[in-house]
């Protein structure tokens, strides 16, 4: 009997500590389930905040683009200002600009009322999510549209409708480059209408303007585009050329040139030379400052070469007004703008 009872008091013993030991793991389970989940919705919340601090940062970045020239502009307008003669149009002309230029930084207001084709370049590391990113422009064009900081310039080319949210077939403008950096760079750039429809592409030889197939050539048709431009880009204006490439790669890589600061220097001696030699003679031709003659026609220059096929060499020419509207940042980890590019 005693070894029964004995038994039966170590089954119970047994069972309790099976329930006990069960019940232990299944708290050990939810505590983990709970944690897995708080951690998740942890995780969830803070691509929630990186992702509402990108859109931020994008729509300060176009704020900025559309109300503040760069440094480097800014320096050039008003030496080219000094350099006009006294009480002349010319001189007038740069003083309207000098003033609109302070009022737009002043007011946080867009220094043109062409906000222009909104072309973002992004320069990324690897396993970059493009496509995402792709959709976080255009949400932040959308919103920065809504604030005032661009206006409504985007339309259907085939039944002139206008959303009234800058986003469409090709618009914004977005182009992907990746770098050995591991940080992400967007640089954003606003063209106005204005200065993009006097932009030109030349295929060389040139027989009307005797231009060759040569640098001499180069600059013989770049020369005939600022005599055409004149009064019709918003002067004084940039250029930026590409000479080679195919007619689609060769205006892409023109707009390109325009992300260069105007006091850089061209890596390439003889593309240097062509620069200056540019603007020098450009600024001779007393076009000036909106047509109306003086001593600014340019402002910079900047040209680079593709290849080309043999049987093609052509001049790819894009314009950009005073208004230079171009600026870029350096995102950190978290999406804040770490740093201005221009």
């Amino acid at each position: 009997m005693a070894k029964k009872k004995a038994k039966k008091v170590a089954k119970t013993v047994a069972k309790k500590q099976v329930k006990k030991s069960a019940a232990k793991s299944t708290k050990k389970v939810v505590a983990k389930k709970a944690t897995l989940k708080k951690s998740a919705l942890k995780k969830s919340a803070s691509v929630v905040n990186i992702t509402k601090t990108l859109e931020i940062s994008l729509i300060e970045l176009i704020k900025n683009t559309s109300a503040i020239l760069p440094d480097d502009v800014q320096k050039v307008i008003l030496e080219a200002l000094e350099r006009e003669e006294k009480n002349t149009t010319a001189e007038y002309a740069m003083n309207i600009i000098k003033a609109n230029i302070e009022l737009a930084k002043k007011k946080s207001q867009p220094l043109c009322q062409d906000t222009g084709t909104v072309l973002f370049y992004v320069s990324h590391p690897q396993n970059f999510d493009q496509i995402k990113f792709t959709k976080e422009i255009q949400k932040a064009v959308v919103k920065a549209t809504e604030k005032g900081y661009l206006r409504q310039n985007s339309v259907d080319s085939l039944t002139g409708e206008n959303s009234g949210m800058n986003v469409g077939p090709g618009h914004p403008s977005i182009h992907y480059h990746q770098h050995n950096k591991k940080t992400v760079e967007v640089k954003l750039m606003l063209k106005g209408g204005g200065c993009e429809n006097v932009g030109a592409q030349y295929s060389l030889p040139h027989t009307a303007l005797d231009a060759g197939r040569d640098l001499d050539g180069v600059r013989k048709v770049i020369l005939d585009a600022v005599h055409k431009a004149q009064g019709k880009g918003c002067g004084p204006g940039v250029l930026g050329i590409c000479i080679g490439g195919d007619r689609g790669a060769g205006y892409i890589e023109s707009k390109e040139q325009l992300l260069r600061r105007l006091d850089d220097k061209n890596a390439v001696a003889s593309l240097a030379e062509l620069e200056a030699e540019i603007v020098q003679t450009s600024n001779k031709l007393g076009i000036g400052p909106m047509g109306f003659g003086g001593k600014t026609t340019l402002l910079g220059c900047k040209i680079s070469a593709l290849n080309r096929l043999p049987a093609s060499f052509f001049v790819s020419i894009s314009y950009m007004c005073w208004a230079f509207r171009r600026q870029g940042i350096e995102l950190s980890e978290k999406n804040q703008i770490k740093k201005w590019l221009y």
